[in-house]
């Protein structure tokens, strides 16, 4: 690793966040950033979801000395860290345990603070720095009933996530939200909605992406394809439970009820595919639809509207005025059709019967995707955001 006297800044994303942090990466590349990005994910079936890095961990004899001279390099290197892993702002497990046995738990990170480097964080999901309890409270329906971590505290509980909380807003100097969420260590004035660090590239998810032979479903021209898919179930411990978050246990009998009633339907449904090749699959559908409980989406959404598809997914209320606060623009151009399980018959029968309403929502989803999930825009958000953050600027979110 070898620093560039001429460029804005130096950073390095410490673990994977699907492929987001990778294209950002070359993005700012493009602005003359350094920037790299480590993988130390250590499971391979979670590779399927990444799409490139400068630096892998290897796992194996000798981990702790190997990860170490990487870390003490990475010190020297870089002037901004960015971590995007819930529970793991670390330099993968091995230096971790090694440092908490030693010292503190987390020491390795309190000491790039204390060498001035600036410390970024991606939130992730229901539990990053928010209670069960208070995650629970969200709407009429808790969605915590249908999740299958509710009564496993080694992943999920008050104590755990709050004392996560505690220690990722200790260490960082901005936060990167998206989806609302606000309760507990989520309210701290360093957490901000950046919708552009989940980014995209829309040429490789583009509307008109040439199809493989072998990638294309047998259905007729004039069938209403819907796709659904369900990411990382076979590492779930409970993957029928967690169907129910991802709302599969009512998308599948609700398809069949179409077709008796009439409506010419098929089913898209897929589960740990890679999303290299799941690509082909989205942009033969009409329709994508989502969770209908939860209450936000995550990566298939984007890659549905980058596609310019309609997105059937629940919006909860609290959290998009929470959004509006900071992103006003965002939160008023989501094209989203927002459904719940009570409402979704309803409105997949308008979807469906209605074709000329499903291409001019797909047009605004692959025009919302590429003003705020592009890694273009990324490259520029980010640009500013670091720039800010080595000039010293306090981690606002007036960086535009």
């Amino acid at each position: 690793m070898t620093a560039r006297s001429d460029a804005p800044g130096r950073v390095l994303y410490v673990g994977q966040a699907y492929y987001n942090a990778w294209y950002l990466s070359r993005a700012l590349r493009g602005l003359g950033w350094k920037a790299d990005v480590l993988n130390w994910d250590p499971h391979p079936e979670a590779q399927i979801y990444f799409h490139g890095e400068d630096f892998r961990l290897e796992y194996g004899r000798f981990n702790v000395p190997r990860h170490l001279r990487f870390y003490l390099r990475a010190a020297r290197n870089y002037d901004i860290f960015h971590f995007s892993n819930a529970h793991a702002m670390r330099f993968g497990n091995p230096l971790h345990d090694w440092v908490a046995r030693r010292f503190r738990e987390g020491d390795e990170i309190r000491l790039l603070k204390r060498l001035g480097k600036k410390i970024v964080y991606t939130n992730n999901g229901c539990l990053d720095g928010v209670s069960q309890t208070s995650f629970a409270e969200w709407g009429e329906r808790p969605v915590c009933s249908d999740c299958p971590w509710r009564e496993m505290p080694s992943v999920c509980s008050d104590e755990r996530n709050l004392a996560w909380g505690r220690f990722r807003n200790e260490m960082s100097d901005f936060q990167v939200l998206l989806g609302g969420n606000r309760a507990d260590y989520n309210l701290d004035g360093r957490i901000h909605e950046v919708p552009e660090f989940y980014c995209l590239d829309p040429d490789f998810w583009h509307p008109d992406l040439m199809l493989p032979a072998n990638y294309r479903l047998p259905f007729a021209e004039d069938t209403v394809t819907i796709y659904h898919a369900v990411g990382n179930a076979s590492s779930r411990s409970q993957p029928r439970t967690f169907r129910n978050l991802k709302s599969t246990h009512v998308y599948l009998p609700l398809i069949e009820q179409l077709k008796q009633a009439g409506h010419k339907v098929e089913l898209i449904f897929f589960q740990d595919v890679p999303n290299r090749e799941l690509r082909f699959y989205q942009a033969q559908a009409d329709i994508v639809v989502d969770m209908l409980t939860y209450g936000f989406f995550g990566a298939g959404v984007r890659e549905g509207m980058m596609l310019g598809k309609p997105v059937v997914c629940y919006l909860r209320p609290e959290w998009l005025e929470q959004m509006r606060a900071e992103i006003p623009d965002y939160a008023d151009e989501l094209p989203i059709v927002s459904a719940t399980p009570e409402t979704v018959r309803d409105v997949l029968v308008d979807l469906i019967e209605h074709p000329e309403k499903r291409r001019e929502i797909g047009r605004r989803s692959r025009e919302f995707a590429l003003k705020w999930h592009s890694a273009e825009a990324a490259g520029r958000r980010f640009d500013a955001i670091y720039r800010g953050l080595l000039a010293g600027e306090p981690g606002t979110n007036d960086f535009r």
